[in-house]
């Protein structure tokens, strides 16, 4: 008899933690942010502090990788699109937007663009970004306007003196020179505010792969 009463209370107890699963999911579903590690290098706009700070009550206590990801690239982006005026606040804000990625990266850690995410947010910190800009190479393609970011972050940090970030970073620069009348501009902008070591990658790249915009950068 009392082997059945404790069979039973295994059982119902069971059912309450299924339901209570099945019930996180289904609101996680409705309050998760439209927004992903892409969009913030798109310029998508994050979604309002409300809304983020739904999200993260649930994501605190979740294991859903979409949410955790979809939260930590909103956080990471409010805090580059909204930073705030005090610097103490704003290194807060930076911190934690960074442990909401890490959590993020911890259960789903095959998301290119996230860690680029949590390497933009390190070099914002003025800490080495070398490691996660590496596993966003490693860890699968991004969009154009990823890797455009990425090219940013690798050539005005200390990336660029990473050899094997060097080789994978030229992918990143063919593929928007194979577009260069959209993306001039951009790789532009990067070699102005690139390194001496991440002009020279610029330069050593496009001396290859379009020599005539090598020269358009050699004025610079």
């Amino acid at each position: 008899m009392n082997r059945m009463i404790l069979l039973r209370v295994i059982g119902i107890s069971a059912a309450i933690v299924l339901a209570l699963h099945a019930g996180m999911e289904f609101y996680g579903d409705l309050i998760r942010p439209n927004f992903r590690a892409g969009d913030l290098f798109s310029g998508e706009i994050p979604p309002d502090k409300a809304k983020l700070a739904t999200a993260g009550g649930l994501a605190s206590v979740s294991w859903d990788g979409d949410l955790l990801a979809n939260y930590g690239a909103a956080a990471a982006a409010d805090v580059l699109h909204r930073p705030s005026i005090d610097a103490d606040g704003r290194a807060s804000e930076i911190k934690a937007a960074q442990a909401a990625v890490v959590a993020a990266l911890k259960v789903s850690p095959i998301r290119p663009a996230l860690w680029l995410t949590l390497g933009t947010l390190q070099v914002q910190a003025g800490e080495a970004a070398t490691p996660a800009v590496k596993m966003s190479y490693l860890t699968g393609s991004v969009p154009i306007a990823v890797a455009i970011s990425r090219v940013r972050t690798v050539t005005s940090g200390a990336a660029a003196t990473d050899e094997e970030i060097r080789l994978l970073a030229q992918s990143d620069i063919r593929s928007a020179l194979s577009n260069r009348s959209r993306y001039e501009p951009l790789l532009v902008a990067a070699y102005v505010q690139a390194t001496p070591q991440g002009k020279s990658l610029l330069l050593e790249t496009t001396k290859v792969s379009d020599p005539k915009f090598n020269e358009i950068l050699r004025r610079y």
